[in-house]
C-alpha cells in the first residue's frame, strides 16, 4: 500500500482500524488494534483525539510515536547493547 491510501488530504485522522496498517506501512512497526485498544488505556500509546465516542489519530502524532519507539541506527548488536 502506498501512503496515499492513508492519508487523503481531507482526512489526516485515522480510525483505529485504520492505525497499524498505516504504521505498518510508513515505519515497519506491526500493532495490533487490540495493542492500541490496551495502550489508550494504560498509556503509552499515540496521542488520539475524540470525535463523539471515536478515537481518532492524526498521522503526525502516529508518526512521532513511531520515531520515539524505534532506537537510533546502529552498526552492530553490540553497539545497540552499549547505547542501552
Amino acid at each position: 500500500m502506498n501512503e496515499s491510501n492513508f492519508i487523503p488530504a481531507h482526512r489526516p485522522r485515522l480510525r483505529r482500524k485504520d492505525v497499524p496498517a498505516y504504521l505498518a506501512d510508513r515505519h515497519g512497526i506491526d500493532i495490533a488494534v487490540a495493542t492500541l485498544c490496551k495502550l489508550a488505556t494504560v498509556g503509552g500509546g499515540p496521542v488520539m483525539q475524540y470525535s463523539g465516542r471515536i478515537p481518532l489519530y492524526h498521522v503526525d502524532d502516529l508518526d512521532a510515536w513511531a520515531e520515539a519507539r524505534l532506537s537510533k541506527p546502529v552498526k552492530s548488536t553490540a553497539e545497540r547493547s552499549a547505547a542501552a
